[in-house]
Protein backbone atom coordinates (compact mmCIF):
# COMPACT_ATOMS: atom_id res chain seq x y z
CA UNK A 1 0.00 0.00 0.00
CA UNK A 2 1.19 3.56 -0.98
CA UNK A 3 1.70 6.00 1.80
CA UNK A 4 1.09 9.70 0.95
CA UNK A 5 2.81 11.18 4.07
CA UNK A 6 6.40 10.50 4.91
CA UNK A 7 6.73 9.15 8.42
CA UNK A 8 7.29 11.74 10.96
CA UNK A 9 11.10 12.15 12.27
CA UNK A 10 12.60 10.01 14.94
CA UNK A 11 12.89 11.59 17.85
CA UNK A 12 14.94 9.33 20.67
CA UNK A 13 13.91 9.38 24.38
CA UNK A 14 15.92 11.45 26.37
CA UNK A 15 15.91 8.44 29.24
CA UNK A 16 18.71 7.41 28.44
CA UNK A 17 21.49 9.68 26.66
CA UNK A 18 24.72 9.69 26.11
CA UNK A 19 26.26 13.32 26.04
CA UNK A 20 27.28 14.14 22.72
CA UNK A 21 30.39 15.73 24.08
CA UNK A 22 32.24 12.48 24.89
CA UNK A 23 35.29 11.16 23.54
CA UNK A 24 35.68 7.68 21.57
CA UNK A 25 37.97 6.56 24.14
CA UNK A 26 36.03 7.43 27.26
CA UNK A 27 33.24 5.73 25.75
CA UNK A 28 34.78 2.50 24.29
CA UNK A 29 36.60 2.30 28.35
CA UNK A 30 32.59 2.57 29.58
CA UNK A 31 31.63 0.02 27.08
CA UNK A 32 34.69 -2.45 27.74
CA UNK A 33 33.38 -1.87 31.67
CA UNK A 34 29.80 -2.92 30.65
CA UNK A 35 30.88 -6.04 29.01
CA UNK A 36 32.98 -6.96 31.63
CA UNK A 37 30.41 -6.98 34.13
CA UNK A 38 27.88 -8.54 31.64
CA UNK A 39 30.60 -11.21 31.40
CA UNK A 40 31.00 -11.65 35.12
CA UNK A 41 27.09 -11.95 35.48
CA UNK A 42 26.64 -14.31 33.29
CA UNK A 43 29.67 -16.51 34.34
CA UNK A 44 28.14 -16.53 37.80
CA UNK A 45 24.68 -17.11 36.57
CA UNK A 46 25.71 -19.68 34.76
CA UNK A 47 27.76 -21.63 37.79
CA UNK A 48 24.10 -21.78 39.17
CA UNK A 49 22.44 -23.69 36.17
CA UNK A 50 22.38 -27.00 34.90
CA UNK A 51 22.47 -28.65 31.28
CA UNK A 52 21.25 -26.62 28.19
CA UNK A 53 20.32 -23.70 30.00
CA UNK A 54 24.09 -23.85 31.43
CA UNK A 55 25.57 -23.90 28.15
CA UNK A 56 23.16 -21.56 26.55
CA UNK A 57 24.20 -18.94 29.15
CA UNK A 58 27.32 -20.16 28.68
CA UNK A 59 27.85 -19.33 25.05
CA UNK A 60 25.52 -15.86 25.97
CA UNK A 61 29.05 -15.26 27.82
CA UNK A 62 31.47 -15.80 25.30
CA UNK A 63 29.65 -13.68 23.09
CA UNK A 64 29.51 -10.72 25.34
CA UNK A 65 33.57 -11.82 26.32
CA UNK A 66 34.16 -11.51 22.01
CA UNK A 67 32.61 -7.77 22.10
CA UNK A 68 34.81 -7.05 25.21
CA UNK A 69 37.84 -8.46 23.03
CA UNK A 70 36.90 -6.36 20.18
CA UNK A 71 36.20 -3.05 22.32
CA UNK A 72 40.05 -3.72 24.06
CA UNK A 73 41.36 -3.86 20.72
CA UNK A 74 39.53 -0.75 19.56
CA UNK A 75 40.93 1.24 22.59
CA UNK A 76 44.51 -0.15 21.84
CA UNK A 77 44.20 1.34 18.81
CA UNK A 78 43.35 4.58 19.89
CA UNK A 79 46.09 4.59 22.83
CA UNK A 80 48.59 2.10 22.19
CA UNK A 81 50.05 1.10 25.74
CA UNK A 82 53.96 0.32 25.52
CA UNK A 83 54.70 -3.35 26.79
Amino acid sequence: MFKNSPNPPHNPSPMFVVAPGIDVQTLLGHACESLASASVMASNFAASLEGSHRNMLLGIQQSIMLGELAVNRALDQIDPQES
